[in-house]
């Protein structure tokens, strides 16, 4: 069982014990901290929620809304809904915030607290920070009874995100039409079965549903890798379709699934979008570190520059406007498109990758065959407790010291033909070891080596 409050959100696991788990303490804490940031801050005293299917989004969704309420915060509920929607929610609707109920890829055990600033974008470090000493200090003041919030359902906003994603000029819809794409959606039993469906329709796309049941009672662990995509992949097949389609439970990330049934990868749904839009509008991109180079190449490729940032979707976003970057993301199936919004958003993505398909006639497996095709390993470094991880990073720094070194998230070794980029954990004795090359046995072969290194200098 697990409580972690960071700079990003507050997620943990439901039962048990309060302080070491989600509990109705912590929820109501944890929002009430949250409140108290924005009425500290200015913006409006209004607070966007939506949550994805889970077992225990409704009652989680509850403590928030009256929890807000009771601290003279107006609550505009979505109820079920995505990630990226209730971002876009958040700007449209006026708010001053927003709060997303998603443990995202995590088992149907935990839930969390997602927190959006009044741009609808993830909070930044420093206010993660202020939030954090509001919840530790716990000197929250409540409305007076004739100033608490209000409360109101809003419904559409799911519409509304996708007539903003079928009004960009990047999606084609005329040339994705009359091609009739068949398709498979694994909607891991949450809102990706009352998002993705009426998009693919609006594209006039065939579609065929697994796990569409929004009941947050997974079939499988709701990561979307590839050990967990067995029955799409096989349905794929089955049912003679073009492509497969898994989400998330709060459809912020995007995996696809090629005609033969094999993978197209996570790490190039970003790839193949970015491929797609730098034809259209060029400029540079962002990825964080841990993302495949592939994002470079294909820049490169097309003129534009290419950069990269911590690992976190708000550092992502940080870097993409410092840069003007055209379209970013990260490797795990993140797609952010700018003219849409600073979020991840799998349904941009699915309507993007469906127009790479339309206007260049490749079937999915046929453009996966026109990117480089790098493999990555994901390890990790286990330490005694109490090792100096700081330390041991800068001695393998050190170490290679010849070799173009990136120090703004851990330590990332980037050679010629490969790299290697290493990350303390916030929650365990670790550092995680990512490695990617041209072949699996290269990339394993690097990790193994810094792996032996870091063991030397300890």
């Amino acid at each position: 069982m697990a409580l972690i409050k960071s700079i990003s959100g507050i997620r943990g696991t439901i039962g048990g014990p309060a302080g070491d788990n989600l509990t109705p303490q912590d929820i109501v804490d944890c929002t009430a901290g949250f409140g108290e940031l924005i009425l500290q801050s200015g913006a409006p005293a209004s607070v966007v929620i939506g949550r994805d299917a889970r077992i225990s989004g409704e009652m989680v969704s509850q403590l928030v809304i009256q929890t807000l309420i009771a601290q003279g915060i107006s609550v505009l509920d979505l109820g079920l809904s995505t990630t990226p929607t209730v971002e876009m929610a958040v700007t449209h609707l006026g708010a001053g915030a927003g709060i997303i109920i998603t443990a995202s890829h995590n088992p149907a055990n935990w839930n969390a607290l997602k927190f959006l600033n009044q741009q609808g974008e993830f909070i930044s470090a420093e206010a993660g920070l202020q939030l954090l000493q509001f919840i530790e200090a716990g000197n929250i003041r409540y409305a007076e009874v004739e100033n608490l919030g209000q409360y109101r359902a809003v419904e559409g906003m799911i519409d509304y995100h996708i007539e903003q994603i079928l009004a960009l000029p990047f999606v084609e819809t005329e040339k994705i039409k009359p091609r009739r794409f068949k398709v498979v959606v694994d909607c891991i039993n949450s809102t990706g079965a009352i998002s993705v469906p009426p998009l693919l329709e609006a594209l006039g796309c065939k579609v065929v549903l697994i796990n569409e049941e929004v009941n947050g009672r997974f079939a499988h662990n709701p990561e979307p890798l590839p050990a967990h995509l067995e029955e799409l992949c096989q349905r794929v097949v089955a049912e003679k379709a073009d492509l497969g389609i898994a989400v998330d439970p709060d459809v912020d990330r995007l995996a696809l699934v090629c005609e033969d049934g094999s993978l197209f990868g996570e790490e190039y749904t970003l790839v193949a979008v970015a491929d797609y839009i730098l034809q259209k509008r060029p400029g540079n991109t962002v990825s964080n570190l841990s993302s495949s180079r592939a994002l470079r190449d294909v820049t490169q490729k097309h003129g534009g520059q290419y950069f990269a940032a911590a690992v976190g979707e708000v550092n992502v976003v940080a870097k993409m406007k410092a840069t003007g970057a055209v379209i970013g993301g990260e490797g795990n199936g993140g797609v952010i498109l700018p003219d849409l919004h600073y979020g991840r958003d799998a349904l941009a993505g699915i309507a993007l990758i469906l127009s790479q398909l339309a206007a260049s006639g490749h079937s999915l497996l046929a453009l996966k065959k026109t990117y480089p095709d790098y493999q990555m390993i994901k390890d990790k470094i286990s330490l005694p407790p109490g090792t100096d991880m700081a330390q041991l990073l800068s001695k393998l720094h050190k170490k290679y010291a010849a070799e173009n070194c990136i120090t703004i998230d851990g330590l990332k070794i980037d050679f010629p033909e490969s790299w290697v980029h290493l990350r303390q954990s916030n929650t365990e004795p670790i550092i995680r070891v990512y490695a990617e090359a041209l072949e699996a046995a290269t990339a394993q072969g690097l990790a193994n080596q810094i792996k032996n290194d870091a063991m030397a200098l300890l």
